[in-house]
């Protein structure tokens, strides 16, 4: 039987009593629905090599390529999520939602780890349906049909690729990816609204220049990340967790410089948001 402990009093659960490489249509069809609920779930000691894990993702829904950076070696589809002892820059260390700068961002993300450091790497998670929900009716009025622009070009969230561009970036990766999207989109299966705007990709409001966007948007980000909205987990070696990047912002936290972090990660094909 599962067992679902919540992190927070608003996102995130642990869930415990389950071999993930060997679930069941049942088992996975409950994970389903405690995901959607929690916006993210974890697991711990999972035993998930690259094989499994592409077969795990795919009973969730179909895996796509990164468009910065090359898979692992023979899966195409699992990109490395690493930072070395030397290295100072974290992969993603910026609240975000993943590769929101693409016209069909990732429904979801898997990631598995396989080395942790003696302490600190931990993620934070934050939930966008509560962001949205905490907002004034005037401030909805507002944002309710506004559009922005996601880029893939600001400074911060490209700074914290460099190192894995580096070593291994795909040759047919453009150098600028950008889309449309609502700041506020509908989740297409629960049917529940969540902000959509995030530090790391959102640029500017459509038929905006960045600096009228600014006050706003920089409202915005602080807001979606009020500490009520958020849990924080500790990774293990053969953790994994899910999280849903329609509702949801995370942000790995880099305060393990000296330590080797090492995972697998994958995401999930999901649609046009509106």
């Amino acid at each position: 039987m599962l067992t679902v402990t919540p992190l927070s009093g608003t996102i995130g659960a642990e869930i415990s009593g389950i071999d993930l490489a060997a679930a069941s249509d049942a088992e996975i069809a409950a994970i389903r629905r405690i995901w959607l609920d929690h916006n993210v779930v974890f697991f711990r000691d999972q035993t998930l090599p690259p094989a499994a894990f592409l077969a795990l993702a795919r009973r969730f829904g179909s895996p796509i390529e990164y468009p910065f950076v090359k898979g692992i070696d023979g899966f195409a589809e699992i990109i490395p999520v690493l930072k070395l002892p030397h290295e100072r820059v974290n992969f993603g260390g910026i609240w975000h939602s993943d590769t929101s700068y693409l016209d069909t961002p990732p429904m979801a993300t898997m990631l598995v780890a396989l080395d942790v450091p003696a302490y600190g790497g931990d993620t934070l998670f934050a939930n966008m349906y509560l962001a949205y929900d905490a907002l004034s009716d005037g401030m909805k009025q507002l944002l309710d049909g506004l559009k922005y622009v996601a880029s893939s070009a600001k400074a911060d969230v490209s700074r914290t690729r460099e190192d894995r561009i580096r070593d291994g970036a795909r040759n047919d990766a453009k150098t600028l990816y950008e889309a449309t999207h609502p700041v506020v989109r509908t989740h297409p299966e629960t049917g529940r609204k969540a902000l959509y705007v995030n530090t790391a990709h959102a640029l500017r409001f459509d038929s905006m220049t960045e600096a009228e966007s600014a006050p706003l948007l920089g409202y915005l980000f602080e807001h979606a990340v009020r500490p009520e909205f958020t849990c924080r987990f500790r990774w293990s070696a053969g953790a994994l967790a899910l999280w849903d990047n329609r509702c949801t912002l995370h942000n790995p936290v880099n305060d393990y410089h000296g330590q080797l972090r090492s995972m697998h990660r994958i995401t999930l094909a999901g649609d046009r948001p509106v």
